[in-house]
């Protein structure tokens, strides 16, 4: 399928395949064969060196190829609990270690392919691979996550997320005491084209706006209540991070290895405590909740009684 992006003036003398990469959402080894294929033009010239570069405001083409789709597969996932379901959504306690669904960077468990192998009927509305998905949490990150059931469901909260509509509370406990103790993030964030599972603050990226307030503070880290205005990928991960205050644990992101070694923790203590939204039928606001993952307790405790 064919796209055009727009080409900013501040990116003279970047690489092409570097910034198809960036724009597109893939690796840049994917970018450079796209390139050298002849899939690519530039202010309507096809370009076949990943070494071309910008030279100011240009126009970007490109062929890219519709991602690959297939079917979910049920399969058993024993510690993704159910908090509530009714005919339209169900909700779950997504555990650390599963995704929202299944992907071709992904080999392990996910929530739809768990809920089908419960045989629990969900909405077709969606590709194959994300039927009734309406929003993910990060595969290292657990706590409350909607699926839709129905396509009235599905559709409503679609608009919902987008629209902003929905509240998301998370708790984070972050390295250090961020200063002030409370207050808004607003930077955008954009993929890092040259690592591409990594997201990071960017000039030109999506806009993204979180809002921390300190729960407690204890020796060398911070419990952060978190709100979300925008759901990008790895929003509180990466804003925490350009803080110089990264999760715990979350080496990805600038978090100390060997602390979370130190507290046997592999993922990063980031955890969505609460979710609430106006129901796609009934018209009444609901909210669900989801306890610590034990893992996260344990680390709490430790944090508490001066692990680092």
């Amino acid at each position: 399928m064919k796209k055009v992006y727009p080409v900013p003036a501040d990116f003279a003398q970047q690489r092409l395949d570097a910034v198809l990469a960036r724009f597109a959402g893939i690796s840049r080894s994917k970018a450079a064969a796209l390139i050298e294929e002849g899939n690519t033009r530039v202010d309507g010239e096809i370009i076949t060196k990943a070494a071309f570069r910008f030279s100011g405001e240009q126009i970007l083409e490109a062929d890219i190829p519709a991602p690959a789709t297939f079917e979910p597969v049920p399969t058993p996932v024993p510690n993704l609990g159910i908090i509530y379901q009714d005919e339209d959504i169900v909700v779950v306690d997504k555990p650390a270690g599963v995704a929202a669904h299944a992907s071709l960077n992904f080999a392990g468990p996910d929530v739809l392919g768990a809920l089908l192998a419960m045989g629990i009927k969900l909405t077709t509305s969606g590709p194959p691979e994300r039927q009734g998905i309406v929003h993910r949490l990060d595969v290292g990150t657990s706590g409350c996550m909607v699926v839709a059931k129905s396509e009235k469901a599905y559709s409503y909260l679609k608009r919902a997320f987008k629209e902003r509509s929905v509240d998301k509370t998370y708790h984070a406990l972050v390295q250090g005491h961020p200063d002030p103790l409370f207050g808004t993030i607003d930077a955008p964030i954009a993929r890092d084209y040259r690592q591409q599972w990594k997201m990071g603050v960017q000039e030109g990226g999506k806009h993204a706006i979180t809002h921390y307030d300190t729960l407690e503070a204890m020796a060398g880290a911070t419990l952060l209540s978190i709100n979300l205005e925008t759901g990008r990928t790895h929003q509180i991960r990466v804003h925490m991070a350009a803080l110089n205050h990264p999760c715990v644990g979350d080496t990805t992101y600038g978090a100390d290895p060997v602390l979370a070694e130190k507290l046997n923790l592999e993922r990063q203590w980031l955890h969505a405590v609460k979710l609430g939204f106006v129901h796609p039928v009934s018209g009444k606001y609901v909210s669900f909740q989801s306890a610590y993952a034990p893992e996260l307790q344990t680390v709490l405790e430790q944090m508490r009684a001066g692990a680092l």
